[in-house]
């Protein structure tokens, strides 16, 4: 974020003011929703260092797809009828540990892709639906948890942590 700053100063886009400004409020920021006002003015929403979104995902005969930096909330909702829709929290950063998605799926389907060592659990109601849960545990102490709630009518659920490439397998990572 401070680096985000200190380039558009650089680049005339804020005054050494407004700049030391921004980087006080940064600093004394205790959300992240404080922090995501601060650069909305310098570079697009696609190119923020966070993405504050957390507008339901709705598929409605198509396919729905959230990737990359952006902040999930503790409670998310969405919903699948006659469609798909895919949730890469890879790189999302979670607001706590326990994230509770609240899927309403009728003749579609979900598909989580986690980072290694996030827990998910299917707790809701499933009605001729199929779940597949495969993720990798965490090392040592207790990962976040990803709960899914709701109903599931002719759907599916796919949890899964990605497969390492044989380059991060001999990295350890």
């Amino acid at each position: 974020m401070v680096s985000l700053l200190s380039q558009a100063v650089a680049d005339g886009r804020l005054t050494v003011t407004e700049h030391g400004d921004r980087v006080e409020q940064a600093y004394a920021a205790r959300t992240l929703g404080e922090l995501s006002v601060l650069t909305l003015d310098l570079v697009p929403p696609e190119q923020q260092p966070i993405n504050f979104d957390d507008r339901p995902v709705h598929a409605l005969f198509g396919s729905m797809r959230r990737s990359g930096r952006w902040v999930v909330p503790g409670r998310f909702p969405l919903s699948a009828l006659f469609g798909s829709v895919e949730l890469d929290l890879r790189e999302a950063i979670l607001q706590r540990r326990h994230v509770f998605i609240e899927a309403n799926v009728l003749c579609g389907s979900v598909r989580l892709l986690v980072p290694e060592g996030v827990q998910v659990n299917v707790s809701g109601r499933t009605i001729l639906s199929s779940r597949e849960v495969r993720t990798r545990p965490a090392g040592g102490a207790a990962g976040p948890v990803i709960e899914i709630g709701g109903t599931l009518v002719l759907g599916s659920i796919k949890a899964r942590t990605p497969r390492r490439n044989w380059r991060e397998r001999l990295r350890g990572r």
